[in-house]
């Protein structure tokens, strides 16, 4: 590889360090793991939490606990939306 190459390959690993940092040590040891992109578990645990406040409120016909679980589903969506997760990004070469 010529130099620009390896210069251009440091940069990308820099920048995915500093994005990612447990997706890329696990990279770097050869076992992947997923990007953060992907990992929902708090967005899994706030729908179920809203889910189970929404079920309940229903059944004992409390208003009020359904409407905290609907506000917590629409937290829940929004933790799920992996667009906002990411910093701003800087413009290309």
């Amino acid at each position: 590889m010529t130099d620009s190459d390896d210069e251009r390959i440091a940069e990308l690993e820099a920048v995915l360090w500093h994005d990612d940092p447990r997706f890329a040590r696990a990279l770097g040891a050869g076992r992947p793991r997923r990007p953060r992109e992907y990992r929902n578990g708090r967005a899994w645990l706030t729908m179920a939490c809203a889910l189970t406040l929404m079920v309940t409120g229903a059944v004992v016909r409390l208003g009020t606990l359904l409407a905290v679980g609907l506000i917590m589903a629409a937290l829940a969506a929004h933790l799920f939306d992996t667009s906002r997760r990411r910093g701003p990004r800087r413009p290309g070469p």
